[in-house]
């Protein structure tokens, strides 16, 4: 029997996941550009343009370094987070209402737990593609060490996974793309100022900072700027990873329960 049985039932979140690849093939070009372009305009305005009024009136630097160096890995860990609440937004509304892709599928042996995996999956091999471009461009500035800062790249992608599980199982709830700009207005740009990227969190007023520590976006960052500078130890980075892991358990098990609802009716 299981000879066979139809590859789709055997591994039917790889069918998802190809689904994906697919589409991504006919769009790659301009993907590539942008996530080449993003670090490059922000390492250079940012690091190197406000980075050179900041390190002359911090001779001693931010943590003991130059300003570009302390904002590079914050801007990957950020990037990381708003590459996951895209793709988990308005390419799940599509699948779900729009183009009715998830639909289709799970009228096939594919169930939607598999829909929820593929996703994820697909996910990642973005998140991975934004950040290893993107920790290409820091080496081309100098903001990284090497080869300790290759490690900030699966810390990027566990900590855009972090947030997409969570916002692919609000998606797959709504209707209509009406409340995506508000998780971009209210959670995505906040987080992006306010966790660590730009300024330690530190320097927050003190009832914010235990907020922020809270937040997936502080741990991605921690532990993307701790690789990148050569400055993690061991037992702080469990402490970051165990709480990115804890968001995406979470938001896997919201994702499992709001894809079936939705899509088994």
């Amino acid at each position: 029997m299981a000879a066979t049985m139809p590859r789709v039932t055997r591994w039917p979140a790889v069918r998802v996941f190809e689904h994906h690849v697919m589409v991504y093939r006919r769009t790659w070009r301009g993907s590539i550009v942008t996530s080449f372009l993003s670090p490059v305009l922000f390492l250079s305005a940012m690091g190197l343009g406000l980075g050179t009024l900041v390190d002359a009136n911090n001779p001693g630097g931010i943590a003991g370094v130059t300003y570009l160096v302390f904002l590079a890995p914050g801007l990957l860990a950020s990037s990381a987070m708003q590459t996951a609440a895209f793709e988990s937004t308005y390419p799940i509304m599509s699948g779900m209402v729009w183009m009715k892709t998830y639909e289709a599928m799970v009228t096939s042996p594919i169930a939607p737990r598999s829909v929820v995996f593929g996703q994820l999956a697909w996910v990642a091999t973005r998140l991975t593609i934004v950040a290893s471009v993107f920790l290409g461009v820091m080496f081309a500035f100098g903001a990284a060490t090497f080869p300790s800062a290759l490690i900030a790249v699966p810390f990027a992608v566990l900590t855009g996974l972090a947030f997409a599980a969570p916002i692919q199982a609000f998606s797959a709830t709504q209707k209509n793309d009406t409340n995506f700009n508000a998780i971009f207005r209210f959670g995505i740009t906040p987080l992006f100022i306010f966790s660590g990227t730009f300024f330690p969190v530190t320097q927050l007023p003190i009832y914010l900072q235990p907020i922020a520590w809270l937040t997936p976006l502080y741990h991605g960052v921690a532990l993307s700027r701790g690789a990148a500078l050569g400055t993690l130890d061991l037992p702080t980075a469990l402490i970051h990873i165990g709480v990115l892991i804890a968001f995406i358990a979470i938001g896997i098990a919201a994702s499992l329960v709001t894809f079936r609802r939705r899509l088994v009716s």
